[in-house]
């Protein structure tokens, strides 16, 4: 069955893309913790993150860590932190959100409407970070 990420993958829906290689996508969160909060997922449909073979496994956390460089560059704060539950969504993904304190990784706490145009004003800018961190490695 497809999951709403694999339809993100396909163009069937849009998203709010940050960044994306052959085998991986990042895109906005739209329900966010701060602003920032990017999911990094493989294309390649896999519930379980611990499904994933070990080379694309690696490959992903590479990518992340590209993203969050990107985000931690136009939201500077303390931390970007990491989650993956992966029971809202049957297709692994990661969670980047900038952190100052520990509650701010709280999924169960209210969370950030933002709009079109926040939304659309934000994917670029971390889109155009993390073409600035790739330029300097």
């Amino acid at each position: 069955m497809s999951t709403i990420f694999s339809k993100i993958v396909s163009g069937e829906i849009s998203a709010y893309k940050v960044a994306e290689s052959n085998d991986f996508l990042a895109f906005l969160d739209l329900s966010p913790l701060a602003k920032g909060h990017v999911l990094v997922i493989p294309k390649r449909e896999t519930d379980y993150i611990f499904d994933i073979n070990d080379d694309e496994y690696m490959a992903l956390w590479v990518f992340s860590k590209i993203v969050a460089q990107g985000i931690q560059r136009v939201f500077p704060c303390k931390k970007i932190g990491i989650a993956v539950i992966g029971l809202e969504v049957a297709h692994a993904h990661i969670h980047l959100v900038p952190l100052n304190n520990v509650s701010d990784l709280n999924f169960s706490g209210p969370r950030l409407s933002l709009t079109n145009e926040e939304l659309t004003e934000t994917s670029e800018k971390i889109r155009e970070s993390i073409i600035n961190v790739t330029a300097d490695n």
